[in-house]
């Protein structure tokens, strides 16, 4: 499975949205902050209330605005390790981030090679371009099996849901039954599907 052309287009899509808007939510494709803080909520409502200070791995980081939505709630990160395929994108990071206080990992790659007390992916999987949806799904599983082996306490991700009146051709959307039923036949029996809030997508928590 050759998916190297739709990733670098994936790359140039979010080199060019960040040279056009700045780093800001637009730039790696939410329409507004308000819905970008919103799916980073959900994302982060798998974090242990009690677990703090953790590391983090963000699949997809692009300019670091998840660490600024961690750290403006008060919590404490220790290492942030972040994966972007945009070098453009992980320069921005370097430079918004240099005052963070824990470990900062940047890397242009599509592996996980880090391990970290929780993964987040936040609208990573969305764009997949001239992939078949087979073919992304099988990308899609084997980045999970990555996020299960790297997260010691537990990964969260979300996709556009399959609960809508249209879709662009472009785009991934994922049946939320089937991610869930894989995520607990396979990685947890603690397993939350998040499909109560108000943007066309759901996310999914697995606490390990």
């Amino acid at each position: 499975m050759d998916l190297s052309k739709p990733l670098s287009r994936i790359s140039e899509l979010y080199s060019d949205n960040l040279e056009r808007n700045g780093p800001v939510s637009t730039a790696v494709g939410w329409n507004t902050p308000e819905s970008q803080r919103l799916r980073f909520e959900k994302l982060t409502s798998v974090v242990d209330a009690g677990a703090q200070p953790f590391s983090v791995n963000d699949y997809g980081c692009g300019y670091g605005a998840h660490l600024d939505h961690l750290l403006e709630r008060g919590m404490k990160v220790s290492a942030y390790h972040g994966y972007d395929l945009s070098e453009k994108m992980l320069d921005t990071a370097r430079a918004r981030l240099g005052g963070f206080q824990g470990e900062l990992d940047l890397r242009q790659s599509t592996t996980l090679e880090t391990e970290a007390d929780y993964t987040f992916v936040s609208g990573t999987f969305n764009v997949r371009f001239e992939a078949s949806e087979d073919e992304w799904k099988r990308f899609i599983l084997g980045k999970l099996d990555e996020m299960h082996r790297h997260s010691r306490k537990g990964f969260a991700f979300n996709l556009l849901s399959t609960y809508v009146d249209w879709q662009e051709p472009h785009l991934f959307y994922g049946d939320p039954l089937f991610w869930f039923d894989h995520c607990k036949r396979n990685y947890s029996r603690q397993v939350a599907l998040l499909h109560d809030y108000p943007l066309y997508e759901w996310t999914i928590l697995v606490r390990k």
